[in-house]
This record gives structure tokens, sequence and C-alpha cells, in this order.
């Protein structure tokens, strides 16, 4: 068996992740577990599996595994990234205020917003680079806080350790959604977030064919509270959910190496044309979160953002042409994908809300893959050809 707890690489962990576990056969790679009850020895001795909402030896593997890629003490596999984000609102008491991005996920504006009309709890969205409204939230003593860095999709980033440290200095838990960046590029833990999540549909599972999330816990404390409610709930994924994801964790470092690769060039390619009025992406110098993803993240990441100049029907007519990229609303396979947020990622939102947080119609967001390069950027210029 793999000594893992002896290895130190991010890049060893990843491609051992499960391998040499297998308590049963000595397999090298992690067997499937579907079985959704178990054998108890007698009818007071409980074994360490007995239901398979609770407990699954193929998902334990995948929270393992992202756990000791995190920093963390424990974790909990989710049937989606948005069930990731729904477990740790179960933290806080109903009616606590939620401290979140006024330019966050669509999906977790939506879920926030719904949740305070129930009265489930208290949300204020904020824009987390203004000071002066930075520091009205925390007047209002929130009892989460929540950091999304880079932001979707205008890869806006947040101070982790900053934001962090204020929420302890309010008692207050901090969230870090680390989707975008994988825990191949950002690990929150290490400046001090309590919790981190992700949807490991994106760059973790890393092939477009798993939905699932997970949530993994700096303190044993907040990962016990975690695996309660997730039992409770029913958020809890399915074996072969996990068991994809586990397979396709092996290669992130890989993947992220080369969609990474690909995204630096493009936003390069897309900084320097006549047709783009702005590029969103922390790899470049012009940015300004460049001096922040350097001290916070091992690298850019393979998302970027632009607006292309003119309109939505400009928009519509470059995306309309495009062949390599596929359009689509999600993110982090090999796969090139683009998307217009304001109609698809983030259409549940509010339009006031959307145009506050800056996300316009001309916004497109890429999701870089791992094609070659110089087919990324011929099905550009061709798109671009014809919207012009």
């Amino acid at each position: 068996m793999t000594k893992i707890s002896n290895i130190n690489s991010p890049q060893t962990r990843t491609a051992q992740a499960g391998i040499g576990d297998d308590p049963a056969f000595n397999a090298v790679t992690p067997p499937l577990y579907t079985s959704s009850t178990y054998v108890w020895p007698d009818m007071e001795t409980k074994g360490p599996y007995d239901y398979g909402r609770t407990v699954n030896p193929t998902r334990d593997m995948l929270a393992r595994a992202l756990t000791r890629l995190e920093g963390g003490a424990g974790g909990v596999i989710t049937n989606s990234g948005m069930a990731a984000v729904d477990l740790c609102l179960n933290l806080i008491n109903a009616d606590a205020l939620v401290l979140a991005p006024h330019d966050c996920y669509g999906g977790t504006h939506r879920l926030l917003t719904h949740r305070a009309r129930q009265g489930r709890l208290k949300v204020v969205f904020v824009n987390q680079a203004d000071a002066a409204a930075l520091d009205e939230a925390f007047a209002a003593r929130p009892a989460m806080v929540l950091i999304e860095t880079p932001s979707n999709p205008l890869m806006r980033l947040v101070d982790i350790d900053a934001m962090a440290q204020r929420a302890r200095n309010l008692g207050a838990i901090s969230v870090c959604d680390n989707t975008f960046m994988s825990p191949a590029r950002q690990n929150p833990l290490a400046f001090g977030c309590h919790i981190v999540l992700h949807s490991t549909t994106k760059y973790i599972n890393g092939h477009s064919d798993v939905v699932g999330g997970a949530v993994i816990a700096g303190t044993s404390g907040h990962a016990e509270q975690l695996h309660w409610w997730a039992n409770t709930a029913g958020l809890t994924g399915a074996p072969f959910d996990s068991w994809l994801t586990l397979r396709g964790l092996k290669t992130l470092h890989a993947r992220m190496d080369v969609q990474e690769g690909n995204a630096r060039a493009l936003a390069d390619y897309l900084a320097a044309h006549d047709q783009v009025d702005r590029v969103y992406y922390p790899g470049l110098e012009s940015d300004p979160g460049y001096n922040l993803a350097r001290q916070q993240q091992s690298g850019p990441g393979a998302m970027l953002s632009f607006e292309i100049a003119g309109d939505f029907r400009r928009a519509k007519t470059f995306l309309s042409n495009l062949h390599i990229f596929q359009l689509a609303a999600s993110l982090g396979g090999t796969e090139s994908l683009i998307c217009q947020p304001a109609l698809m990622t983030h259409a549940g939102m509010d339009p006031a809300a959307r145009r506050e947080a800056g996300i316009q119609d001309n916004l497109i967001r890429v999701s870089a893959g791992m094609e070659a390069l110089e087919d990324l950027i011929a099905d550009f210029e061709r798109a671009f050809q014809s919207a012009a």
C-alpha cells in the first residue's frame, strides 16, 4: 500500500489517489463499491460501513484524496457543487447573515437569494474589492463569509488571507469556492479559511461526464458537522460518480498545465485583438489581480473572460461561428467550452444584479481545453471575421 502520508508533492499525491488502497484484494486501481447496505457483525455492533447514504468506501477514497490535496482535516463528497454550497449553510443558525460576493456564480447567487426569501438566512452581496462596502458588511457581523476567487465569470480576485482573518476576528465561518483554481493551483485552507468547496464536476473530474461536489474542512469539528448534515439531508454523492471523479483526479495537474498554457496564450491573443474591449485573466500583467494571483495561486488557471467590441448581437454572431469551442455552460473539461454568462450561467440572477456585478451582454467566458493552440486561435479568428 502506498505510504501516501509520506509524500509531499501534490502532483504525486494526485497521481497516487486511491492507488493500492483496496483492503479486499490489493487491487492497484481503486475498486467501485456500489452496495447500498452492509452486514452488521451482530445487532449491537456496527462495522465501519453500514448504509450507503452515510458512508461508502469509494466515496471515502475520493474524500481522503481531496482532503490531503487541500490540507484539510476531513471532507464530504456531495452530489453536486450546489449541494456543497447548501451543505455549508447548515453550519449557521436560522436568520444568520451570509456575506457573499456580488459577482459570484449565478447558481450560488440564486440559492442564497431564495434561501433568504424563505427566511432561512440573511444575505448581503458585496463588491469584495470595495473597502468601504466591505467594512459596512463586516460591521453587520456576518456568521458566514463566502469567498469566490477568481470570481465567476469576471475573474476578480479576493485576498483570501485578509478575508479569512476578518471572518475569524468576528467568529464567522469563512468558506472559499475553489472550483476555478482546483487544489492544483490554490489552497484556501493554507490562507486561513475554515472550509473550501468545489464543484468536482469541473477541473477535479475534468472530463464533463460527472456532476458532483466536495466540501473540505480545516478542522475535525467542522468536518464532523458537515458529515452529519450531509447524511441527514441526503446530500452525499453516488459511488459511481465518486469512482469516475477519482479516476479523473489523477490527471488533474497534467490537464491544468496544458489548459493553463492555452489560456495564457489565448488571453495574450485576445488582449491584442482590435475586436476585444477587455480581457479578464489574472495571468495578464495588466489585470488588477495579477500581483495577488502570484501571492496566493501557483498559476493563473485555465479560465478567462472577455468583452467583445459591440453589443449582444455581435457576441451572438461570434459564438455562432465557432467550431472547436463548444457552446456550453460548464467548464474544466479537456475540451474547450465557451458561453455567454448573462443568458447561460447567470440567467438566474436578476438583471439589475448582473449589471451591478459588471456582467454585460457582450461578456464571453472561456474554459480553455487541451486542443492544439493554433487550432483554438484559428477558430477564434474565423469567428471574429464573421462578426466583423
